[in-house]
């Protein structure tokens, strides 16, 4: 396939997803969760293969084939050919960067339908209805709607337990204009992005990747030679050993360094854009709906900022005919004029037309409000979905899928940790007041993401079947002063399935019988 004819494909095909707007509409019925899983899949497949062709065409390294008379060139030119090349690699460089670009683009594309399909798996599952055997929805798509026992009658359950937030699939950047949704972010926005953005890309202490060695020996013929190596980082530790093994005893070091590596809890760059994206755009959903019930309660006279808001907008565009639009100056003085016209007739302004002070302490709370609370939304609650993740899945489980959040790291250091030692309380109690989000404020999560971490490593090699939604609920209540029911509606589950949990992770830290502690001893070897 020619280059620009790819280019084009792929435009067409983004430009039809960005048309193609999502709607979650009645998405506990099953037609409609069937119908939205599968577009989704089948876009995610088409858009895998549109990269793979990039891929194979060069679209990874579109710069490399460019060059310049002077650099790579060795023929003498005249000065009309350096004209004409200079044309040439100018032309070349506007197709490189149409590329680049279009891969870049695909890629976002693909995360964030990643992204989707890991929170509509998460979201419900398919039960058979002869047979009672559960599958997940891409299970039942890769069957074709057939059960293992031959059935074709299924019923479809919401899984209420499981982390999944569904209400941010709208929000990702799905068709890859990841840039476009960016700029249209509001100040309190941009600031919050930044904030999901430096939680996502908490990076691990860095570890060894590979060691560059400059080393000086003299070879067969007894000249002296010096040689650029690299070793890989098995031999972080032993790389004296392995130089005097390959290049004899007499060989000497002059140069060493240490090439390390430093994953983030989700490390891919698009991945991690797209769920920045996606969780602030809908928290800004979330502030619209709640900010006046919260104003209200918060200011002593919301009327008034609100006809305050009111003017504002109504002259801050505002150009009059009479002048010059290219007098900024003179527009800017107009405007702050009418401003303080109507302000005045308001009562807002004093007689030396400075604002009352109800009205500036009224705009100082709101302030704080945005900048305190508001632009922690999306951090609160993405944290919370990535803590609960971890508590209430297996190792094993996260290392098979991903789930919601593509990319994430297994298990977390204590590096990576360090996010989540900020407790979002006022932020938590809003949501918990003004919307249907259920959130409880855990201090300390770091702590217990380590002994979650800690405690699979304890049961590693057990057979004992565990109900991970409630260990992971089960750790929050041994581990702190959180009341049982409100971590069982926090996780949506049962409190008996919590306590049998309970009694499973003290058998397990503490046993008491010697049978206990042999078979403890025999599943830690």
């Amino acid at each position: 396939m020619e280059e620009s004819v790819l280019v084009n494909k792929a435009e067409k095909y983004l430009k039809e997803i960005s048309n193609d707007s999502i709607s979650l509409n009645n998405i506990d019925d099953f037609d409609n969760f069937k119908s939205l899983y599968f577009k989704l899949d089948d876009r995610l497949n088409h858009l895998q293969n549109l990269k793979d062709d990039m891929d194979a065409q060069g679209y990874t390294t579109p710069f490399t084939s460019l060059s310049r008379y002077g650099t790579k060139s060795v023929a003498e030119v005249t000065l009309d050919e350096v004209g004409e090349n200079s044309r040439h690699n100018q032309i070349f460089r506007m197709k490189a960067n149409a590329k680049k670009n279009i891969l870049d683009r695909v890629k976002s594309a693909i995360d964030s339908h990643k992204i989707a399909l890991g929170h509509l798996k998460q979201f419900g599952y398919v039960k058979c209805n002869s047979c009672y055997k559960k599958y997940s929805i891409d299970e039942y798509k890769k069957n074709k709607a057939q059960c293992s026992c031959g059935c074709k009658s299924f019923t479809f359950k919401i899984n209420k337990e499981t982390t999944h937030r569904i209400e941010i699939i709208p929000f990702l950047p799905l068709s890859g204009n990841y840039m476009v949704l960016m700029s249209q972010f509001s100040n309190y926005g941009r600031e919050a992005l930044k904030k999901v953005l430096s939680i996502l890309k908490q990076e691990r202490k860095g570890v060894v990747k590979t060691i560059s060695l400059v080393i000086r020996f003299k070879d067969e013929n007894n000249r002296l030679v010096r040689k650029n190596i690299t070793m890989d980082s098995e031999y972080v530790n032993n790389y004296e050993e392995e130089v005097r093994k390959r290049y004899g005893p007499r060989v000497r070091i002059e140069a060493l360094r240490f090439h390390r590596t430093k994953p983030a809890i989700i490390d891919d760059k698009h991945a991690r854009t797209a769920l920045a994206i996606a969780y602030v755009r809908y928290c800004e959903q979330i502030i619209l709906n709640i900010k006046d019930d919260i104003l209200k309660r918060r200011l002593s006279d919301f009327k008034r900022i609100k006809n305050y808001d009111e003017t504002i907008h109504e002259f801050e565009n505002q150009t009059p005919d009479f002048i010059d639009k290219y007098d900024v100056d003179a527009i800017e003085a107009w405007r702050e004029s009418k401003i303080n016209e109507k302000l005045r007739n308001y009562n807002y302004l004093d007689r030396f037309g400075n604002m009352i002070r109800p009205l500036k302490r009224d705009l100082k709370v709101r302030d704080n409000i945005y900048k305190n609370s508001f632009v922690n939304i999306a951090s609160a609650l993405i944290m919370w979905d990535i803590f609960r993740y971890y508590l209430t899945t297996s190792n094993n489980s996260r290392k098979i899928e991903s789930g919601p959040f593509p990319y994430i790291r297994v298990e977390l250091d204590r590096e990576q940790r360090k996010v989540f030692q900020t407790t979002y309380t006022k932020v938590i109690d809003i949501l918990n007041d003004f919307t249907d989000i259920k959130i409880i404020p855990v201090y300390e999560m770091d702590l217990l993401l380590y002994e979650k971490f800690k405690f699979e490593k304890q049961i590693k090699n057990s057979n004992i079947k565990f109900n991970h939604v409630a260990l992971g609920a089960g750790l929050i209540h041994e581990n702190s002063d959180i009341e049982l029911e409100d971590i069982s509606n926090a996780f949506n589950i049962n409190e008996s399935k919590i306590k049998k949990e309970i009694k499973n992770i003290n058998h397990i830290k503490n046993p008491k019988s010697d049978k206990s502690k042999k078979f403890l001893d025999l599943i830690k070897k």
